[in-house]
């Protein structure tokens, strides 16, 4: 597929984020109330100030909730007006006054999010924390090579990019300590991910096919993670508070429709998955992803390069072994991929395997390294799909690290 053309300023751009292929979905505020956008060039158009077609109810709160509930034919309805409308100049005159560019908008969180879920599916990644703890030869779990494995997070940690992000408290255990102190993470880390969001509901078990039907779009996704914090925890049921922090996503919904030219195949196998994960087609996208580093008052540098094509198992195939228990899933549910890593240091995801858990600290400009995350870090995650004469983005998912809060005065020392 090539550039679909608009009248939009910037649009038509081969390096813009949002041409007419794209529209991605989101909520904006500039001082006149939230509103449910999509991005078109250096605008956001205010979707419900045009001639949509569809129940205004739909639109009628700041959140996408109700349009993603709705289902795929709505889906595809709008989709289709919003192309009508932004790419046919006859529309220009009703359309225009609508627009809002995109310097002057505050982004908030597109969707509420009903629950969360991160999963461990990406093999490089799983492999190289596997290779730190246990070795090269037991890198993997048994079950890692059959089964996308997960934990079900807080859908109250999922905060919006440009929201700042509190080093948090936690119980660490030293290596050579006997009992563990409560104290600030002195290991706080980022994950590279992208999210899947769960458009329509299920009751019961669904395919892989049926679970890629559900799938309203996706997002770029940083899982912070406590590793002080979740060595000590994680046995014997896995990660908890070293989770619960915060999980910033980027406040751009990509559709499933719009990245559907960039479908490319789950890698082969090296043991054959059970029938029911079975996929009937390509069900992963060739998106391209970035991590960059900005130090308090530093320059901004990429640190990690990779691609989302590097996941072990698709978002289809996580959502259909969520249900495979009779596991309901709601509108709004948001799948975190996992950390994506690729098969070079440079293509790494976390700065725990970047620095090879600190051994191998990151040099940054200006003689500064890094093991893990500093006080006044900023994170930007970045990500696009890249066609022929246009770009499909995703915009920035970007945190600022704070200091952790005091000691509160009731922790008697």
């Amino acid at each position: 597929m090539s550039l679909m053309t608009s009248w939009v300023a910037g649009a038509n751009a081969p390096d813009c984020d949002f041409p007419l292929n794209n529209l991605p979905y989101g909520v904006f505020e500039d001082g006149k109330g939230a509103r449910m956008g999509v991005a078109i060039g250096d605008y956001v158009l205010d979707v419900g100030a045009v001639d949509h077609r569809l129940d205004p109810a739909l639109f009628a709160a700041p959140s996408w909730n109700a349009v993603m509930a709705a289902g795929p034919e709505v889906w595809a309805a709008l989709r289709a007006r919003l192309i009508e409308l932004l790419g046919d100049e006859a529309h220009r005159a009703a359309v225009e006054p609508g627009l809002v560019p995109l310097a002057e908008v505050a982004l908030l969180m597109p969707f509420a999010v009903t629950e969360y879920t991160d999963f461990y599916a990406a093999k490089n990644h799983a492999f190289n924390v596997g290779s730190m703890f246990r070795g090269p030869e037991n890198a993997l779990p048994p079950n890692w090579l059959s089964i996308p494995i997960g934990y079900n997070g807080r859908a109250s940690s999922v905060v919006v990019s440009g929201a700042e992000v509190r080093r948090p408290w936690g119980q660490l255990k030293a290596p050579d300590a006997e009992l563990p102190e409560f104290a600030p993470c002195r290991r706080f880390d980022l994950e590279l991910e992208m999210g899947a969001i769960v458009g329509t509901p299920s009751d019961g078990m669904v395919s892989v096919a049926q679970a890629d039907e559900m799938i309203f779009g996706y997002v770029l996704l940083n899982d912070w993670s406590a590793r002080d914090i979740q060595a000590w925890e994680y046995q014997p049921l896995g990660p908890f508070q070293s989770k619960a922090t915060a999980t910033t996503i980027s406040p751009w919904i990509v559709t499933a429709a719009a990245l559907a030219p960039f479908r490319i195949s789950t890698p082969e196998r090296e043991r054959e998955l059970l029938p029911y994960l079975s996929e009937p087609g390509p069900m992963l996208y060739d998106i391209a992803l970035e991590v960059a580093l900005a130090p308090e008052g530093g320059e901004e540098v990429v640190i990690s390069r990779t691609n989302y094509s590097e996941m072990y198992y698709s978002a289809a195939q996580q959502l259909c072994h969520h249900t495979s228990s009779g596991c309901a899933m709601r509108t709004g549910d948001l799948l975190g991929s996992g950390t994506i890593s690729g098969t070079t240091p440079d293509s790494r995801g976390s700065l725990l395997e970047m620095s090879w858990g600190g051994k191998e600290p990151l040099a940054l400009p200006g003689g500064e390294t890094r093991s893990f995350l500093e006080d006044g870090d900023t994170l930007t995650l970045r990500g696009a799909a890249q066609g022929d004469g246009y770009r499909i983005g995703f915009g920035e998912s970007t945190g600022k690290v704070l200091p952790a809060v005091p000691q509160p005065d009731w922790i008697k020392d």
